[in-house]
């Protein structure tokens, strides 16, 4: 009884997981991958810590310092040397010696007579000169030509050109009737007709001594041979496939397929695996080596703290601290006080010798201002309404 289409089930799906391979190789590699990575981590961060401290405390201010005395002891004293030894002296010798002396010959004996000689010779003999050419030009040569044109070589031109017009004429009509129209009619009624009847002989000649035989050798002789010769290849083409086949390809399908490829995929598998859980076992271990490497620092910072840090800050809050306090307010403050005062009592003193040797200083005297001008309020003065003088008086 065959299975009905509702008992046809296909199979589960493998859910992929890891195998006994990875279980066996992942902690053997990653407990010998922490083994040697822990100290490699540890020197690194020791190395790393170190280098950026010497960077911070030694290096940059070291290469700040050297930078700036190199530019201070000698880069500006050899641009100062160079410019005040090298190149201000060799400009103004240079000016002085070459320039200047040559800037006056040149302009002294080369412009000076040059610009003479143009204006006072070369410009007026120039313009003489082309005066003179044009005149003979225009008498000597333009003058006759035009007459010579225009009396002589005008009329002989149209007489020859009417001459060989007519010439040419002639010869044309004389070379068709001796060259053209002969070989037209031989063309014609000879050449014509005979290439056709000798065409035609050849195409009938071709034809039966050619073609014909030409068929019948390949109809009856050509096409049975070429097939017997097709068939004998394919037969022993069929025979050196089958023995190939079954000789080198079917052994070489066989061990691929059930050898190699088993073998490979076996290899590939187990080297993956182990490659996977190296690299996942040095990233694990890369990172707890880091928290070791943490933690150790942060017991050596406790340590040192609580050794050297934490008993200074006691010393200083405990003891300094109030031994300073008791200084400043049981010493240095009256002590300072005393001080004060004694400078107030020097100033007092020397005020009062001054005085009694040089007496009080004179107050200062302000000046009393002007009182302003203005005019008397007499019944004599004069006022608008009235006058002073003895013409105007009532």
């Amino acid at each position: 009884m065959e299975p009905m289409e509702t008992d046809r089930r296909a199979p589960a799906r493998y859910e992929p997981g890891e195998g006994c391979v990875t279980q066996v190789v992942r902690i053997p590699v990653r407990i010998v991958v922490l083994v040697l990575v822990i100290p490699v981590r540890l020197v690194w961060d020791a190395l790393t810590a170190a280098g950026r401290a010497v960077d911070r405390s030694v290096l940059r201010p070291l290469g700040r310092g050297l930078a700036r005395l190199w530019h201070t002891v000698v880069v500006r004293p050899v641009a100062w040397a160079w410019r005040t030894l090298v190149v201000v002296p060799v400009a103004w010798t240079w000016r002085t010696l070459v320039v200047l002396p040559l800037g006056w010959i040149w302009r002294t004996l080369v412009v000076a007579p040059l610009v003479w000689l143009w204006r006072a010779v070369l410009a007026p003999a120039g313009r003489g000169a082309g005066r003179a050419v044009a005149w003979l030009v225009r008498y000597l040569l333009v003058l006759p030509a035009q007459w010579l044109y225009a009396q002589v070589l005008t009329p002989v031109g149209r007489g020859i050109a009417w001459l060989l017009r007519g010439l040419g004429a002639a010869l044309l009509w004389l070379g068709r009737a001796v060259f053209v129209w002969p070989w037209v009619t031989l063309w014609r009624y000879v050449l014509a007709p005979a290439g056709r009847a000798i065409g035609a002989a050849l195409v009938w000649l071709v034809r039966h001594l050619v073609v014909a035989p030409a068929q019948w050798l390949y109809a009856y002789v050509l096409t049975p041979v070429g097939r017997g010769i097709a068939w004998l290849v394919r037969g022993i083409g069929t025979v050196l496939a089958t023995l190939v086949r079954w000789l080198v390809v079917v052994p070489l399908v066989t061990l691929w397929r059930y050898v190699l490829v088993p073998v490979g995929r076996l290899l590939a598998a187990v080297v993956t695996v182990v490659v996977r859980e190296a690299g996942s076992a040095l990233g694990h271990c890369w990172r707890a080596a880091g928290i070791v490497s943490r933690a150790l620092g942060r017991f050596l910072a406790t340590v040192l703290r609580w050794l050297l840090v934490e008993p200074l800050r006691w010393a200083y809050r405990s003891v300094l601290t109030p031994l300073g306090h008791g200084l400043r307010d049981g010493i240095w403050r009256p002590v300072r006080q005393a001080l004060r005062t004694a400078r107030e009592t020097v100033r007092q003193t020397r005020r009062e010798i001054r005085r009694a040797l040089f007496g009080a200083p004179a107050k200062s005297r302000r000046a009393v201002a002007a009182q302003p001008r203005r005019e008397p309020g007499a019944p004599g003065t004069r006022t608008l309404g009235s006058s002073t003088t003895a013409l105007t008086k009532d």
